[in-house]
């Protein structure tokens, strides 16, 4: 392997950040430099590419942390792959990257999150059927206690979405307020059903992944722990339409500045997401071009247009 260090994303140049927005290799880590780049917050990190060992201790030295987010990065994703956005503490880091680093992925490290105490959760949809043709913008919204993989991979129902027609991502125009469309939820069973399916994917997931519970837990292990912790945002009020009202704007503005830098001309699809964390802090997570994310192969190709990945 090679000794040449990674160098953690808020140190590069702007020279660096240029090279790695246009390299299509990593397209998270494309998407994160390019964020970056045009001054949206995104998570520190750095980018581990095969063949290169997992140097987390230059990150954890660079944001003051024993422990760091792994994700994996590299190619066209597959219907099956590597779920990310878990927690570890640095020992632990090595062994789970390898194997990553072995099947040809990269590896991305970042700075640690508390996914599991979210104020606010948004994914952003820009959709058009054409170059200079005009398009719309969908923001699908969850509360406190959820977080970016329950509407990305959970298949879980946003309690509000918000959409916009009429979007010309060349031109820019403030929308008016009574041009968004509102609405509310349509998770069959309500905020009950929708918090178990939260608390299944938790036991059988993310709280499995990260060591916390084994695979045959189940919701109530997943709430047993979560309120062990205090980690109560779940259970709480779920303001979110109130929450995702006073973000529209903004929220619309960098949708905007994304579409008009992003490298393909000639997208259709793009999404991100948005995330408010209890600090407050709040940060965008990668870009995603629809027609660039799966493998042709991949019936999830078909998927993606009905619902953003």
């Amino acid at each position: 392997m090679t000794t040449a260090l990674p160098r953690p994303l808020h140190m590069l140049s702007a020279t660096e950040l240029a090279a790695a927005a246009g390299d299509r290799r990593w397209p998270k880590w494309q998407s994160m430099a390019l964020m970056h780049s045009l001054k949206l917050p995104v998570l520190n990190a750095c980018l581990i590419p095969p063949g290169h060992s997992a140097a987390a201790g230059l990150l954890a030295a660079a944001t003051g942390t024993r422990t760091l987010m792994i994700r994996s990065d590299g190619g066209v994703e597959k219907k099956q792959y590597y779920r990310g956005g878990n927690t570890f503490g640095i020992e632990e880091i090595g062994p789970r990257a390898t194997g990553l680093l072995a099947d040809g992925r990269a590896v991305i490290l970042a700075e640690p999150t508390n996914r599991f105490t979210n104020r606010l959760t948004v994914l952003l949809r820009m959709d058009r059927p054409g170059l200079g043709r005009p398009g719309s913008l969908t923001l699908e919204a969850l509360g406190p206690g959820y977080d970016v993989a329950d509407l990305t991979r959970g298949q879980i129902p946003p309690q509000v979405t918000a959409h916009l027609d009429d979007v010309d991502f060349t031109r820019y125009e403030s929308p008016r307020w009574q041009e968004w469309k509102f609405t509310g939820d349509q998770c069959i069973g309500g905020e009950d059903a929708r918090r178990l399916r939260r608390l299944e994917r938790l036991a059988t997931q993310t709280l499995t992944d990260g060591g916390h519970l084994d695979g045959e837990a189940g919701a109530e292990h997943a709430e047993a722990w979560l309120r062990q912790r205090g980690y109560l945002q779940l259970f709480g009020p779920q303001p979110t339409r109130e929450a995702l009202a006073k973000r529209a704007r903004g929220l619309f503005d960098d949708a905007f500045v994304l579409a008009l830098a992003q490298p393909n001309r000639n997208w259709h699809c793009l999404a991100t997401a948005f995330s408010v964390f209890a600090e407050p802090r709040a940060l965008y997570w990668d870009l995603v071009d629809g027609e660039r994310k799966y493998a042709a192969t991949t019936p999830a190709a078909a998927r993606y247009t009905g619902r953003t990945a």
